[in-house]
């Protein structure tokens, strides 16, 4: 499990260390606010496109194998990022990181479910969902934290040179990870990964990209050619049906896996879930705002990261109360918390009383994110844990990449007019009703009967 963690804390941990660093990387190679907007989006938007392949190459080839790949070519990635001397030079580290990291993260969550049954897999899903939604608050609070350290001045350097002990330690616990891996001798459907690739970036570079270049005409371009691409990976897909087997091609993301009813409305409750990623930006452009320094922006968002590392504990004793309708209490409690941080902001601006709701929040997510993740993988089967993994993940990331051109950009827009009190305040009861409705859908997910039988997904046509 912990070289799993391993692999599951370093791929989100690098979407948000970088952010309080980006200034430190701007003065140091030049740029300007380009480079600063493309170390982001390199990585985003290549993580976000290519989790669903990395997925279920795992599936086919091997989930330890795949993690192996995955954890070297990182630690490659981000030795390149921390000793890169151009611009050109770290951006290219940037998207090797996150071709490598939609290698490695789906297989520990794949891994999971594929390896442990009842209590311990419920265990383990808790410390993943935990793992995850802690590499957020980490993320933030370790960026200031390194760059104002001066570490062996070392500066901007060290939040990608800190990723290499980890990484020596994933790979050396890998030797150990059990891999039950049963499939045939199916080939990988590069057909449909071509296609899914070219339509997932043609929606995840314009959210990235757009907002910060004022939306200029190729990103319109891009999103119709997106569902252009989207449709015939989905036709192709139905084409090549599900029982195609004994050294033939199986379909990348077999229809039935995705359309299954408690599929489909759990990744709707997820993709709502993480409205939330918007927040964590959002929240630092408004300490600074305020007159709050880098490193007391990182301190003043760790109550949300407490409030995240306790929830998961708090689970065995909750089911037994709420059995298991974790995912919609949590959801509610975040409602709570953002709605409360709303009145607190509105009235004063920045105050300490705001670490309570924020530690309220955290606390809700670190119950929900997990229990999410369980109604997504517990609704398709075994055989396919490495294209459940990807899609929650990239469901994960394509929400994130929303939240940020969507919420982000209201609040830029409403804080250039109103303020940033305004703005936060604005933003966080628009995220409080997307929590809710999160909520509600988690619901009606768990009322939906489990399938772990690989011919009902590949009956379902």
């Amino acid at each position: 499990m912990v070289t799993l963690l391993a692999g599951t804390l370093l791929p989100p941990l690098d979407f948000f260390i970088v952010n309080l660093a980006i200034p430190s990387i701007q003065d140091d190679l030049g740029g300007g606010d380009i480079l600063g907007q493309q170390i982001v989006a390199g990585y985003a938007a290549t993580y976000a496109v290519t989790l669903t392949l990395g997925g279920r190459f795992g599936d086919l080839y091997g989930r330890r194998r795949a993690f192996l790949i995955g954890i070297v070519g990182f630690a490659l990635a981000s030795l390149i990022c921390g000793s890169a001397g151009a611009p050109w030079l770290l951006l290219a580290g940037r998207i090797l990181q996150g071709l490598t990291a939609a290698l490695m993260a789906p297989q520990s969550l794949a891994l999971i479910r594929a390896s442990l049954d009842g209590r311990d897999q419920t265990i383990a899903l808790g410390f993943h969902g935990a793992t995850l939604g802690l590499a957020a608050v980490i993320g933030q609070s370790l960026g200031g934290l390194l760059v104002t350290a001066d570490v062996w001045g070392l500066g901007w350097r060290a939040i990608f040179l800190i990723n290499l002990p980890v990484a020596a330690l994933a790979l050396l616990g890998s030797l150990f990870l059990r891999d039950p891996h049963t499939r045939g001798v199916e080939r990988l459907d590069w057909v449909g990964a071509v296609l899914l690739f070219g339509g997932l970036a043609g929606i995840v570079i314009p959210l990235v990209e757009g907002r910060a270049l004022d939306w200029p005409w190729w990103c319109f371009v891009l999103v119709v050619a997106a569902v252009v691409l989207l449709r015939r990976f989905w036709r192709y897909e139905s084409s090549l049906g599900g029982d195609r087997r004994g050294g033939r091609v199986m379909p990348l993301v077999p229809p039935g896996a995705a359309t299954a009813p408690g599929v489909r409305i759990a990744l709707v409750a997820v993709a709502l879930f993480y409205s939330i990623a918007a927040f964590f930006l959002i929240f630092s452009e408004h300490e600074q705002t305020v007159g709050r320094t880098p490193l007391q922006a990182s301190l003043d968002i760790l109550p949300l990261g407490i409030g995240f590392l306790i929830g998961p504990l708090t689970v065995p004793y909750l089911v037994r109360v709420m059995g298991r309708r974790i995912a919609a209490l949590g959801l509610c409690l975040e409602t709570i918390g953002f709605l409360a941080f709303a009145g607190l902001a509105a009235a004063f601006e920045h105050t300490a009383w705001t670490a309570a709701p924020l530690a309220l929040i955290g606390f809700g997510q670190g119950l929900a994110l997990p229990a999410l993740i369980r109604l997504t993988v517990t609704h398709i089967p075994r055989a396919f844990a490495g294209l459940a993994s990807g899609l929650v993940n990239a469901t994960l990331q394509i929400s994130a990449a929303l939240s940020v051109a969507i919420v982000g950009g209201l609040f830029y827009t409403a804080a250039g007019t109103y303020g940033s009190t305004a703005a936060i305040t604005a933003v966080s009861i628009l995220i409080a009703a997307l929590l809710f409705g999160s909520a509600l859908l988690s619901l009606r997910a768990e009322r939906v009967p489990a399938a772990d039988t690989l011919s009902k997904v590949l009956s379902v046509r």
